[in-house]
């Protein structure tokens, strides 16, 4: 029986999940993870992160394996955090929002939860649904929150500038950054030249990372086209106004197929005429908004996925594997995936001319199966 395995010690893409208490995060969380977060109808019902790491859905794994028959499989992993629900003056320290604010800060990318749904039992913290409103609300804490970490920047690179005149270009950014949280915009949305953009990395900004909205809907409305839902037209827009993804998703739906079978869930979801759940296409989402692709290792041992920035070459490709691997790098010998499956064999590939030998400059495309060469 082939082995599903978890790498120990590998750094895994990392999402928090934010939102009002009561908009379904924890309950969109356990679906996703099975990790059993609490979820109930009050506020605050989750203080401390849940965390769950997932595998990335992958079936070119499934596929390789039946070529080469390996000891075990190692998909790519995500990791997901369950971040209390934020209210309004989180970044003042309402509700413990100064210890929540912390937690997104230690994420790649947020996930940001909003209700569009209706439902008179579950009880919304500002009474009403509205999708616009609540958006703001995060929104504003989490600009709130960076305008305090800017300002403290300002003041230290002030000091400094008495003593380091090089420093005015950044505390001239410093000002403008500032000015643009101020009128409401994310740092994410502030056009930056490349010193800008390594004075912002430093920061560690909320708002510069990247969201996806993931609207929270009934299954009636899946039922009846999410278009006619006017919650996530509302959604749709802002979105697109600041270049954010948005997911249509259903939390109750998502944790009734946790439980089912891959046919059961299969044939649930194509009743629904739901083509994937909602993991896959999170996944698929958050893999576009970070940039990030997969490359995969197959052989006898190991079949396996390696998540890596697009515009990765090859030999830094070969670091995320073992660093003697980057810095022996001799070639790579490559073969799509596509390829490699269509032929059944790495054999009858070459046959074929399709396997090639890649250099230092090559640039890594998803679904490149690889096998480095290097020497140390």
């Amino acid at each position: 029986m082939m082995k599903m395995n978890i790498p120990e010690g590998m750094k895994n893409m990392k999402l928090g999940i934010v939102g009002l208490p009561n908009v379904g995060k924890s309950t969109l969380f356990n679906a996703i993870t099975n990790a059993g977060a609490q979820s109930a109808n009050y506020a605050f019902c989750t203080i401390e992160p849940n965390v769950g790491v997932v595998a990335v859905p992958d079936e070119r794994l499934d596929k390789l394996a039946e070529i080469y028959n390996p000891v075990k499989i190692t998909p790519a992993f995500i990791e997901f955090v369950d971040i209390a629900g934020l209210v309004r003056g989180a970044s003042k320290g309402e509700g413990l929002g100064n210890k929540f604010l912390s937690h997104i800060r230690e994420t790649d990318a947020i996930i940001h939860v909003v209700r569009c749904f209706e439902n008179d039992d579950i009880v919304h913290v500002d009474a009403t649904i509205d999708p616009a409103r609540d958006i703001e609300t995060i929104n504003l804490e989490l600009i709130f929150s960076d305008i305090e970490m800017v300002e403290r920047r300002i003041d230290r690179v002030s000091k400094a500038l008495k003593g380091d005149k090089s420093l005015a270009g950044e505390l001239e950014f410093l000002k403008k950054l500032k000015d643009s949280l101020e009128s409401n915009i994310p740092a994410r949305n502030i056009e930056c030249n490349e010193n800008e953009k390594a004075w912002l990395a430093e920061i560690a900004l909320l708002t510069s990372k990247p969201v996806i909205y993931a609207c929270n809907m009934s299954e009636d409305d899946f039922a009846s086209g999410i278009d006619n839902n006017p919650h996530y037209k509302a959604v749709c827009e802002i979105a697109s106004a600041e270049g954010s993804e948005v997911l249509p998703i259903c939390a109750e739906l998502e944790a009734e197929i946790a439980s089912l079978s891959p046919e059961e869930k299969e044939m649930f979801l194509s009743e629904l005429g739901v083509e994937s759940g909602g993991l896959d296409l999170l996944v698929k989402k958050s893999y576009s908004l970070l940039g990030l692709i997969s490359f995969l290792t197959a052989g006898q041992p190991e079949v396996r996925a390696w998540t890596i920035k697009k515009g990765t070459k090859a030999p830094q490709a070969a670091g995320k594997i073992h660093t003697d691997f980057e810095r022996g790098f001799i070639r790579a010998e490559v073969i799509a995936y596509d390829e490699l499956i269509k032929y059944g064999s790495l054999a009858a590939a070459k046959e074929k001319g399709l396997v090639r030998s890649e250099g230092k400059e090559y640039v890594m495309n998803d679904g490149d199966v690889v096998l480095f060469k290097f020497n140390v």
